[in-house]
C-alpha cells in the first residue's frame, strides 16, 4: 500500500480545493510505518483517508486502524482517478507550478475494501462505503512453522561411575495453513472491533466465510453491524461544495497567488529518490485557473423540443443517418411531444441524441416508457444545426430535414435525463459528454421505473445518496447497466454507418430532384 495527499482537481474549485490521503495497495507490515510518516509530515491537518485495498497483513491493519482512530480521521472506500502525474511516474513534471503533487478525483465506482481491509477500515471517525464499492470479508488464514525438538542420549563413564549426557536438536518443520480461527484470534478481534464501536457481526461474517471466498456486506448490513456510520458516499469527504461553505472543512487547502510550488507528500511502495519521497507542506504556488465546464444554451432551455436532423457529413452523401435531436429541460409536455413526432414519422424508428439539463421526474418517467415501447435508441451528445437555430425557418435541406453535425461541446444529461436514456434499447453516452444522477424524491417509483428497465439496483442506490449532482463515471455507467457499451455516437448516427449490411433504419436515401420536399415534424 502506497500513501499519497491528492488535490481535487474538480473544476471551479480553485483556488481553494479539498484533498485527501490516497491509501491503495496490500496492506503489509511495513505499512503502518508509512501512514506514521505521512500524518508526520501533515502536522495537525486532519485529511480524511480514500482507502482501495485487496486486504493483506491482519496485524497491519489493526495498527493502521488505531493510527486512524488516534488522529481522529474519516476513512471512504473509493478509488482515486489521478490528472496529470501519479504515483510511480518518474520525472514528471505536469503539475509544477500547480500547488500541490498530485491532482485527482475519487469516487466509490470500481473501489473496494476486502479480508484484512475492513479491520483497518473500522478505525475511522466517519467510515463511509457508498452504493457502488465493494467491501467483502472472509476467514484469516494464518500459516504456521512448527519447530520439531530432537533428543540424543549419550553417555560418559568417569572414574567407573556412567553420567547421562542429553543433546538438544531444533530443526524447522514444515508450515502449514490454517483457516480455522483461533480462540486467541477471535478474542483479540473482537476486542478490537468493540475499541472501535463496530457490532459483533462483522467478526461472526468473517468466521461464516470461507477463506476461499469473500463475502461482500451490503450497506444496510454495515449500518446494522456500525461497520459504516452513513450511508453518504465518497463525496462527502471529497466534493469541491465543501470548501464552499461558510466554515469549509478541514480538508480544505487554499492556494495564495505568490505561493512556490509544494513538493509531494506521500510514501510509496518502493524505494525512490529522496526528494521524490521527501514529504513537504512549502506553500504552493498560484494555479493555473481551470476552465469551467460550460454547458451550451440548448440544454438548459425552457422546454425541450424535438427536431429531425439529417447527417451533413460529405462521406455520408447521399445516403446519411438521421436522428431526432432532443434537447432542453424535460416537461410534463415532453412525452405528448415526442409521442405526436413519432406519430408524424415516416421512420418512426430513428435514435434519439439527447442533452439535457434535466427537468419534470414524472416528465421523463413517461418519456422514458414511451421510448422503451418504441425500442428507440439513446445516445447522450449534442446536435449541432446548420444554418440556422430550431425551429427558423429557411434552414431546411431540399430533402425535408434539418441538417447538422453531432458536436461533443457542452454535452450534459442530468437527473431527469438520465432516467430517460434508462429507457432507450441501447443506450450510449460520448465520452466527453457529463451525465450527472442526484435523488429527486418518489423513491419507490423511481425504483419501480429502474427496475422496469433492468437497470441495476446500482444506479438507484447512487441517484437516492445525492441530495446533489453527482457526476458518473463511465466505467460505474457500464456496471450498473445504465450505458449499454462503450459505444460512442457514431455507433448510431456516423457518416459510414449506411454503407454497412444490413443497412440501419435510421439511413435514407435523398428522394428523386422535382421531389417536393416535405417538412420535418417539430415540435
Amino acid at each position: 500500500m502506497r500513501f499519497v495527499v491528492v488535490r481535487s482537481s474538480a473544476t471551479g474549485c480553485e483556488p481553494k480545493c479539498p484533498e485527501w490521503i490516497s491509501a491503495e495497495g496490500a496492506i503489509e507490515a511495513g505499512t503502518p510505518a508509512k501512514l506514521k510518516r505521512i500524518l508526520k509530515a501533515l502536522g495537525r491537518r486532519q485529511l480524511p483517508i480514500i482507502v482501495n485495498s485487496p486486504g493483506g497483513n491482519v496485524d497491519a491493519a489493526l495498527q493502521l486502524g488505531r493510527i486512524i482512530r488516534k488522529n481522529k480521521l474519516d476513512v471512504a472506500v473509493g478509488v482515486t482517478k489521478f490528472f496529470g502525474c501519479w504515483p510511480g511516474m518518474d520525472d514528471c513534471r505536469a503539475n509544477d507550478g500547480k500547488g500541490a503533487a498530485y491532482f485527482g478525483t475519487a469516487s466509490d465506482g470500481g473501489a473496494m475494501c476486502n479480508s484484512a481491509c475492513p479491520l483497518m477500515f473500522a478505525g475511522g471517525v466517519r467510515r463511509l462505503a457508498g452504493g457502488w464499492a465493494y467491501l467483502g470479508v472472509h476467514q484469516i488464514t494464518t500459516t504456521y512453522f512448527p519447530a520439531k525438538r530432537q533428543y540424543r542420549t549419550t553417555y560418559r563413564v568417569v572414574r567407573g561411575k556412567k553420567y547421562q549426557v542429553t543433546t538438544e536438536t531444533i530443526t524447522q518443520g514444515e508450515s502449514y495453513k490454517t483457516y480455522e480461527m483461533s480462540r486467541a484470534v477471535s478474542r483479540r478481534l473482537s476486542a478490537y472491533l468493540r475499541e472501535m464501536g463496530v457490532g459483533q457481526g462483522v467478526l461472526d461474517t468473517m468466521k461464516a466465510t470461507p477463506a476461499s471466498e469473500i463475502r461482500q456486506i451490503a450497506l444496510q448490513d454495515m449500518l446494522t453491524m456500525k461497520l459504516a456510520t452513513g450511508t453518504e458516499t465518497v463525496d462527502l469527504l471529497t466534493s469541491a461544495s465543501l470548501c464552499m461553505l461558510d466554515k469549509s472543512a478541514p480538508s480544505c487547502r487554499e492556494t495564495p497567488g505568490n505561493a512556490s510550488p509544494a513538493k509531494m507528500v506521500s510514501t510509496k511502495a518502493k524505494a525512490v529518490p529522496p526528494q521524490k519521497a521527501e514529504a513537504s507542506l512549502s506553500p504552493p504556488a498560484k494555479v493555473a485557473p481551470i476552465k469551467p465546464f460550460q454547458g451550451a444554451a440548448g440544454n438548459a432551455a425552457p422546454e425541450m423540443r424535438f427536431v429531425v436532423v439529417r447527417g451533413s457529413d460529405p462521406l455520408c452523401d447521399p445516403d446519411c443517418p438521421e436522428w431526432i435531436s432532443a434537447e432542453g429541460a424535460v416537461t410534463p409536455r415532453t412525452p405528448q411531444k415526442l409521442r405526436q413526432l413519432l406519430a408524424a414519422l415516416d421512420n418512426p424508428r430513428l435514435p434519439i441524441v439527447i442533452s439535457s439539463r434535466g427537468g419534470d421526474l414524472f416528465g421523463a418517467l413517461a418519456a422514458g416508457r414511451l421510448i422503451h415501447e418504441r425500442k428507440l435508441d439513446v445516445v447522450v451528445a449534442r446536435t449541432n444545426i446548420l444554418g440556422c437555430n430550431p425551429p427558423g425557418a429557411g434552414c431546411l435541406d431540399d430533402n425535408g430535414a434539418y441538417v447538422g453535425l453531432i458536436s461533443q461541446f457542452g454535452v450534459e444529461c442530468d437527473s431527469a435525463c438520465a432516467l430517460m436514456l434508462a429507457g432507450g434499447a441501447r443506450r450510449l453516452v460520448d465520452p466527453k459528454a457529463r451525465l450527472s444522477v442526484s435523488s429527486m424524491g418518489q423513491k419507490r417509483i423511481v425504483k419501480a421505473y429502474l427496475d422496469e428497465m433492468a437497470i441495476s439496483p446500482g444506479l438507484f442506490a447512487a441517484i437516492d445518496q445525492s441530495s446533489v449532482e453527482r457526476q458518473l463515471e463511465p466505467d460505474v455507467m457500464l456496471k450498473v447497466g445504465l450505458v449499454t457499451g462503450p459505444d460512442t455516437s457514431d455507433t448510431l448516427t456516423g457518416p459510414a454507418i449506411c454503407r454497412s449490411s444490413p443497412k440501419p433504419d435510421n439511413c435514407r436515401l435523398p428522394p428523386s430532384a422535382n421531389a417536393q420536399a416535405k417538412m420535418p415534424p417539430e415540435l
